[in-house]
């Protein structure tokens, strides 16, 4: 069987996702889709809409074959981290062909990642953020800005794509809808997921009809049997400010990417202000992006350290969920992946490899009442 790749949050599915799948069984000429894919806490260090179960199931049910989770210590990294770990899996499951979505699919982003060369003294500024920074170096060494979001990822996907053993087959095709930060849910086919989370979590009837023909029908399913929860809902913010108040600072400084005194300023933040606006306020500087600083926020609770969160730790594929075609294909295929495949969460692996997996789950078990890790085995979704 023929597999594709792709990469996604799902946070959450909707039509440009569904669409997204159809396209990539369709050009890659593949018999099943295998998507890696987030697992409750996303890119920007925030609380996914729903849980990861449910977000596999819907897209279980709307063209993927396959989901395997992006551990934790993968998924909440920027741009070029999240790729990496998202490439490193999909050639573990010696998957030859990626699909993605780009602004720009024209562009080789393979030829501007081998343009592109990263000369660090122009990062020694402190006035601006990293990325203000690089991607300043790269338009005045190729003539191309990567100032759209899934071109910035494309890009990180072509860099990590020459860092592997053996590369896979990029294939970009054009991202279609509303703009990627749109906040008004469109009267087109496809909204951005920043719209579709804004109507979920503030739900009108207007807004609600509107979703119906935005989303899949398990998607709404999904909003109607579970709460849809703020990327920083107060219960994380109060975790938050209880863990930076009552640790001190010199474990604080243990956290991954605690760097430049950023546990003093956190530290200060959390005991002089009450509310989570007041605390990014305070924190905000313009060497550190408000990604950067969600993501380190993220990592304090879960109280991530440097060696739990850099690569090369013990690697693994945890499977959320199959189709029965997926299921024929791992069957097939699982022989002959890189990394072992968790099908299930046991004690053992609570206490060693899926650690840092696990207390994600449990918090966000804990923010939402929705039983994840022991109590899930993989989900199987019945087609033809």
């Amino acid at each position: 069987m023929r597999a594709v790749g792709v990469v996604a949050e799902y946070n959450p599915f909707h039509n440009g996702h569904a669409y997204h799948l159809t396209m990539a069984r369709q050009v890659a000429d593949a018999d099943v889709v295998i998507a890696v894919m987030s697992g409750n806490f996303v890119q920007r260090g925030e609380a996914a809409i729903f849980d990861k179960w449910a977000r596999a199931d819907q897209a279980l049910h709307h063209g993927a074959d396959v989901v395997i989770e992006l551990p934790f210590h993968w998924a909440v990294q920027p741009a070029h981290l999240f790729a990496q770990g998202a490439l490193t899996l999909l050639a573990a499951l010696q998957i030859p062909t990626m699909v993605f979505g780009a602004e720009h699919p024209q562009v080789d982003f393979t030829a501007l990642a081998e343009q592109s060369v990263n000369d660090t003294r122009a990062f020694k500024r402190f006035d601006q953020t990293y990325a203000t920074l690089f991607n300043a170096q790269l338009e005045a060494k190729t003539g191309f800005r990567l100032d759209q979001p899934n071109d910035i990822l494309s890009f990180s996907y072509a860099m990590a794509n020459q860092q592997l053993k053996r590369p896979l087959v990029l294939m970009p095709i054009q991202r279609l809808g509303a703009d990627y930060h749109e906040q008004v849910l469109s009267q087109q086919q496809f909204a951005s997921a920043t719209a579709v989370r804004k109507a979920m979590l503030t739900p009108t009837d207007q807004t609600v009809r509107q979703l119906a023909d935005l989303v899949p029908k398990q998607t709404l399913a999904s909003f109607s049997q579970q709460p849809a929860i703020a990327g920083w809902t107060p219960q994380l913010w109060h975790l938050l400010r209880h863990t930076l108040v009552v640790t001190p600072v010199t474990e604080l400084a243990n956290v991954y990417q605690m760097s430049e005194g950023l546990e003093y300023r956190l530290k200060a933040a959390a005991e002089e202000n009450d509310t989570w606006p007041d605390f990014l306020t305070a924190i905000k500087t313009k060497r550190y992006t408000y990604s950067r600083l969600l993501r380190v926020c993220l990592y304090t609770v879960m109280h991530a350290t440097t060696a739990e969160m850099v690569p090369g730790q013990s690697e693994y594929l945890r499977l959320l969920g199959f189709t029965s075609a997926g299921q024929r294909w791992l069957n097939e295929a699982k022989k002959r992946f890189m990394f072992p495949l968790i099908t299930r969460f046991d004690r053992k692996l609570k206490q060693t490899t899926l650690n840092l997996d696990y207390r994600a789950g449990t918090v966000y078990e804990m923010l939402t009442g929705q039983a994840q890790d022991f109590r899930h085995n993989p989900l199987r979704v019945v087609t033809k």
